[in-house]
C-alpha cells in the first residue's frame, strides 16, 4: 500500500477511535453529571434576570437567590395549578365512566343482535355440534386465548402499579437531585464569570473559536427546537380545547392538554385520539359529535401543515424535510427514545457542519493538518 494512503487510513482510524471514545465517555459520564448540566442550564436561564436585579445595586448572592426563587417558585406554581386542574378534570371524567361503560355495553349488545352477526354465531354453533372431533381443539384454543387475554390484562395492571410504586419510591431521590441542582445553580450563578473563564481556559487556544461557534449554534438550535415544540403543542391544545368546548364535551381542558402532549408523537399525533373517538361517535349514533371531531381533526392537521415548517425554520434554521428524516432515523435506531434523540443529533451534526468540524477532520485525514 502506498505510504500516503496508509497514513490517511491511519489518521481516519484515529478520528473514528477518538469519536468512539468521546461518545463512550459521554454515555458513561452523562448519568453521573446530568444534575450539574441541568444546574448550568438553570444558571444560564437565570443570568439575564440576575443582571437586571444587579442593576438595582443588589448584592450578587441576593440577586441570584431572588432569580432562583422566581424560576423555581414560578415553575412549581404553574405545575401545581396545571396538575390541580388536570386532576379535577380527570375526576369529572371518571365520574362519567359508568355512563361510557353502559354505552359500550349497549353498542356491543346491539351489534350482537344484528341479523348477520346472529347468523354467523349460529353457523359457528352448528359447526361445533356437527364436528365433535374438533371439540378438544376448539376448547383448547378458546382456553388458550382466554388465558392469554387474562395474562395480558394482569401484566398491564401489574405494570401500572409497579410504575406507580417506582415513582413513589423515586420521590426521595428526585428531591435530593432537585436540591443538588438548585444549590449547584446558585453557586454557578454567583461565580458565573469566573466559572465560564475556567471552562474557556480548559479549551486549547486553536479550538476556542470552533468550540465557541459550536456552542453558540447548539444553544440557539436546541432552545429553538424546544421553543418550536412548545409553540406547536400550545397551538394544538388551544384549538382542541376551543373545539371541544364548542362541541359541549365535558373535561375539555384535560382532554385538550393530553391531546396536545400526544401531538409530539410523529405520524400519529392527535389522530391517535380524535379519529377513534370520531368513529366511536358515528357508531353510537352521535353524528353531531362525530362530524365535529372530524372537522376539528382536519383543522388541526391543516394548521400544523401550514405552521410547522415556518415555526421550525424560524426557530432552528433547519429544513422541515431534514427534521422529518432525523425523527425517522432516530425512531429506527433508538426506538421511541429516538423521537427525541433524532432531532437533537441532527441539530448537533448541523452545528458541527456550520463550525467547519467535518471540513477540518477531512483536511486532517487527507493532509495531516487542521484547517
Amino acid at each position: 500500500m502506498d505510504s500516503l494512503v496508509l497514513k490517511r487510513v491511519l489518521r481516519g482510524l484515529w478520528v473514528v477511535l477518538a469519536a468512539a471514545l468521546l461518545l463512550l465517555g459521554v454515555y458513561v459520564l452523562l448519568p453521573l453529571v446530568y444534575p450539574l448540566l441541568l444546574a448550568y442550564l438553570l444558571a444560564y436561564l437565570m443570568h439575564p434576570l440576575v443582571l437586571i436585579l444587579r442593576g438595582f445595586k443588589l448584592p450578587r448572592w441576593l440577586a441570584v437567590s431572588l432569580s432562583l426563587l422566581f424560576y423555581v417558585g414560578g415553575t412549581a406554581l404553574v405545575l401545581t395549578a396545571l396538575i390541580t386542574r388536570l386532576v379535577k378534570e380527570l375526576i369529572g371524567l371518571l365520574q362519567t365512566f359508568d355512563l361510557h361503560t353502559d354505552q359500550w355495553r349497549e353498542l356491543l349488545l346491539s351489534i350482537s343482535r344484528n341479523a348477520s352477526i346472529q347468523n354467523i354465531i349460529n353457523q359457528i354453533n352448528q359447526f361445533y355440534h356437527d364436528n365433535p372431533d374438533y371439540h378438544a381443539t376448539i376448547d383448547s384454543n378458546i382456553s388458550r386465548t382466554t388465558e392469554t387475554v387474562g395474562q395480558a390484562v394482569t401484566e398491564i395492571i401489574t405494570g401500572f402499579f409497579n410504575m406507580v410504586l417506582k415513582l413513589i419510591s423515586a420521590l426521595p431521590s428526585m428531591g435530593s437531585i432537585l436540591i443538588v441542582i438548585m444549590l449547584s445553580a446558585f453557586f454557578l450563578s454567583t461565580g458565573w464569570e469566573r466559572h465560564n473563564a475556567k471552562l474557556r481556559a480548559l479549551v486549547p487556544v486553536p479550538l476556542r473559536r470552533p468550540v465557541s461557534e459550536i456552542w453558540h449554534d447548539l444553544r440557539n438550535a436546541l432552545f429553538g427546537y424546544l421553543r418550536a415544540q412548545l409553540v406547536l403543542i400550545s397551538i394544538t391544545a388551544i384549538i382542541v380545547i376551543a373545539g371541544l368546548l364548542l362541541l359541549g364535551v365535558n373535561s375539555a381542558f384535560a382532554i385538550g392538554l393530553t391531546i396536545g402532549l400526544v401531538d409530539l408523537v410523529p405520524y400519529l399525533g392527535v389522530g391517535i385520539v380524535l379519529l377513534p373517538w370520531a368513529i366511536y361517535s358515528y357508531m353510537t349514533g352521535n353524528l353531531a359529535l362525530g362530524i365535529g371531531l372530524s372537522v376539528l381533526y382536519a383543522v388541526i392537521l391543516i394548521t400544523r401543515q401550514i405552521l410547522e415548517p415556518k415555526v421550525l425554520a424560524s426557530s432552528i434554521g433547519l429544513d422541515p424535510l431534514a427534521m422529518l428524516i432525523g425523527v425517522f432515523a432516530g425512531l429506527q435506531l433508538f426506538g421511541m427514545l429516538g423521537l427525541l434523540l433524532g432531532p437533537v443529533l441532527l441539530v448537533v451534526l448541523d452545528a458541527f457542519h456550520r463550525a467547519g468540524v467535518f471540513r477540518a477532520l477531512h483536511s486532517y485525514i487527507v493532509s495531516g493538518r487542521l484547517h
